[in-house]
């Protein structure tokens, strides 16, 4: 008899704790996602847009465009997509202060109709400006909700999930990139939208998820702890974690919620440069520069941006690049999907060194591959293979573990800031190799990966001797040994002060 009234509640917990998988989904589609899609579909129509750019220009001076100068506006197109996504790392704290996570994933939608708008009419207005912006605006877009997978998507995500699977959820946002890259070079292909008349097409397709994540986000809660330490609202914060959790059991998960609110009294947001400022975040400033600066130096994003370049220097026939180009988005997602499930048993640290030491051992054998490809008829085929290896080696670890320092090494008044710094970082870094990345390709020829390789040998060093683990635990227990590591001589992290409700909206 004892039995006979919980029957009828496990159907509705099972429900109930499908939320955060679909709340997983619903920031993922709009967020790294898209960021992802976007990078790879420009790939596709290469030769379509410069033909484009240059018929144009002719159009409307009667002279051609030198090649130099097609180049340049190639190299334009590509790199306002990061440029935008500086802009849009600025407004990502702002934006998830007074907004909050989840209405800014909302908002940031305004700037993808934008884009796909001028995507869609740039040929028939004959205006490769409109190709421009589109760009600009993407990356603004990206910038705000990703940032390379680093902004509010994982802030929001990392918030949102219990500590024993917040390395697994936050990884989420790599596999939804990997994703991203996947279905962009699928819909890139010749057969599809890959054609020299459907480019428009292929280019305003970064509608689809924008439309996908405004249908299905407002269904889902916003993050507690954003709840309940920025806006001190406790029974909506209370109602979001028994959504999340599929339960009412999370009196335990509250009462760590408060203790952090506690921890965070008294005080406001960060504003980014505070962070340089106070030496109580030392090692955490320093482990998000150098990390996030190694993840986009690294030259692994630039190989979707040019992906059809790269191939080519490899001695790849022209007429099978373009499944080459799939080849390497499957590898991510792979490794996307292998990291999500060990992270949480080897821990952050393992994956970024491996990851790392793997990227200079196979940039070395490609840069062997590519001096020798004259010599031997199977070396295209070698230096194609380091290229997935490549790309499966950045997976595995700084794909997606470089998107959860900022959550898991700032406290909650600090954290927007970090994203900032660390965006800004990284889409400055992007938007360099993005705009050098083809005078580079024609200044070294097969020494182009040389550089990189000595950016991942300083992150994997870094990784070993200066990076924290943060597997397995909570914010407060993080806080407590990077003050130690800061303060060496200190064994107590910093006293709790009163249990105040701070005013975290003001940046």
């Amino acid at each position: 008899m004892e039995d006979e009234p919980e029957q009828p509640l496990q159907p509705r917990t099972q429900i109930q704790g499908r939320v955060l998988f679909l709340t997983v989904c619903a920031a993922g589609i709009g967020g790294t996602f898209q960021f992802g899609y976007n990078l790879s579909i420009i790939n596709a129509p290469t030769l379509h847009i410069q033909e484009f750019t240059n018929e144009t220009w002719w159009a409307r001076t009667g002279w051609p465009l030198p090649d130099h100068l097609v180049l340049l506006v190639w190299s334009l197109i590509v790199s306002l997509y990061p440029l935008g996504g500086l802009f849009g790392a600025l407004l990502a704290g702002p934006f998830a202060i007074k907004l909050g996570r989840k209405k800014s994933l909302l908002v940031n939608n305004i700037f993808v109709v934008a884009a796909a708008t001028l995507f869609g009419f740039s040929r028939t207005a004959g205006s490769f400006e409109m190709i421009m912006l589109g760009r600009l605006l993407m990356g603004i877009s990206a910038g705000i909700s990703v940032g390379v997978s680093m902004n509010i998507q994982p802030m929001y995500l990392g918030e949102s999930a219990p500590k024993e699977q917040r390395g697994t959820v936050a990884m989420t946002s790599a596999i939804f990139t990997a994703l991203g890259i996947v279905m962009g070079q699928v819909v890139g292909l010749r057969e599809l939208l890959g054609g020299p008349q459907a480019w428009p097409l292929l280019l305003a397709s970064c509608l689809v998820p924008g439309v996908l994540q405004l249908a299905s986000l407002p269904l889902l809660p916003e993050s507690p702890r954003y709840l309940l330490i920025d806006r001190g609202d406790s029974a909506t914060c209370l109602a979001a974690l028994q959504r999340l959790r599929g339960t009412t059991e999370v009196m335990v998960e509250l009462a760590e919620l408060e203790e952090e609110r506690t921890a965070c009294q008294g005080g406001r947001a960060r504003r980014p440069w505070e962070l340089f400022q106070d030496g109580a975040l030392r090692r955490q400033v320093i482990s998000l520069v150098v990390l996030g600066s190694a993840m986009e130096l690294c030259g692994n994003d630039s190989i979707y941006a040019y992906a059809s370049s790269v191939f080519l220097e490899a001695g790849i026939p022209q007429e099978k690049v373009q499944y080459a180009i799939v080849g390497t988005g499957c590898c991510e997602l792979l490794t996307a999907f292998i990291s999500c499930v060990v992270i949480e048993r080897v821990g952050r640290r393992v994956l970024l060194m491996g990851g790392y030491c793997l990227m200079t051992c196979w940039g070395s054998v490609f840069t062997v591959a590519l001096c020798l490809q004259s010599s031997f008829p199977w070396m295209p085929y070698l230096a194609m293979s380091c290229i997935f290896a490549f790309i499966l080696s950045f997976g595995i670890g700084p794909a997606g573990v470089t998107g959860i320092l900022a959550t898991e090494l700032f406290d909650q008044k600090a954290r927007p800031a970090a994203y900032m710094v660390c965006g800004a970082i990284m889409w400055t870094m992007l938007f360099l190799v993005g705009l050098g990345f083809p005078f580079l390709m024609e200044g070294l020829s097969h020494f182009l990966y040389v550089p990189f390789l000595g950016v991942c040998v300083c992150g994997a060093i870094y990784t070993a001797f200066f990076l924290p683990e943060t597997k397995g635990k909570t914010f407060l227990e993080i806080s407590e040994e990077l003050h130690r590591l800061n303060f060496p001589g200190q064994s107590q992290g910093p006293a709790w002060k009163g249990p105040e409700v701070i005013r975290s909206t003001e940046l």
